[in-house]
């Protein structure tokens, strides 16, 4: 399996305009995790003032494409095959925080969990969780 370093993912990050236009930074990187964080502004909210659903969609999917590309031979790239996402309670706070990890990592296809928490006066809770399958598509990487 490939290694993958934070700068490179980083750099990823930056040239996916729809995530770079929401404002996703990558904090964490290891072997098959990610761990992200997005600071909630207006636009992020939905009618009744908490974090749109599909915010937070966005940042497991993207976390979890993340944690699965460390893992990936050199010239391959990991696209999303399914995503699930459940929402726990309504994310109210300052920060969204995400935490994605591969619970199987494979040649063809990954799986992978994210947990996405929503810090509020210093307090994380968990807010939605996601299951990931990510396929694994043999080019270069961009």
């Amino acid at each position: 399996m490939g290694t993958t370093d934070i700068s490179t993912l980083r750099e990823a990050f930056r040239r996916a305009p729809f995530v770079a236009e929401m404002g996703l930074e990558l904090e964490s990187l290891g072997s098959g995790e990610c761990v992200t964080f997005l600071d909630i502004e207006p636009r992020h909210l939905q009618q009744n003032g908490f974090v749109h659903a599909g915010v937070q969609a966005t940042m497991a999917d993207h976390s979890a494409g993340a944690a699965a590309f460390t893992l990936v031979r050199e010239g391959c790239y990991v696209v999303t095959a399914e995503l699930k996402l459940s929402l726990l309670r309504a994310a109210q706070g300052e920060r969204l925080i995400c935490r994605s990890s591969v619970l199987k990592p494979g040649k063809q296809i990954s799986f992978v969990e994210s947990e996405v928490y929503c810090v509020s006066s210093g307090e994380e809770r968990l807010v939605a969780k996601a299951s990931a399958t990510m396929v694994v598509v043999g080019q270069e990487r961009r």
